[in-house]
């Protein structure tokens, strides 16, 4: 092979290297993206269930003050 086709290759390999470096960074964007939301859902999920555990404690509240009205 000629030195030509040594750098032709070369420069396919570090033209692949570049777009894959570059997918690798969209990759890593769309993971943090992901992340973000999941986090944001887990506390909405925490205080969707903190939330629901006083308006339980409240209806538990009433129930007894009812009873012990009766």
């Amino acid at each position: 092979m000629d030195r030509a086709d040594y750098q032709d290759i070369i420069n396919e390999y570090k033209e692949q290297v570049r777009t894959l470096r570059a997918q690798i960074s969209e990759l890593e964007d769309a993971c943090k993206s992901k992340d973000a939301a999941l986090k944001r859902s887990l506390q909405k999920l925490e205080y969707t269930a903190q939330d629901l555990d006083k308006a339980h404690d409240e209806i538990n509240a009433k129930k007894t003050v009812e009873k012990e009205s009766k």
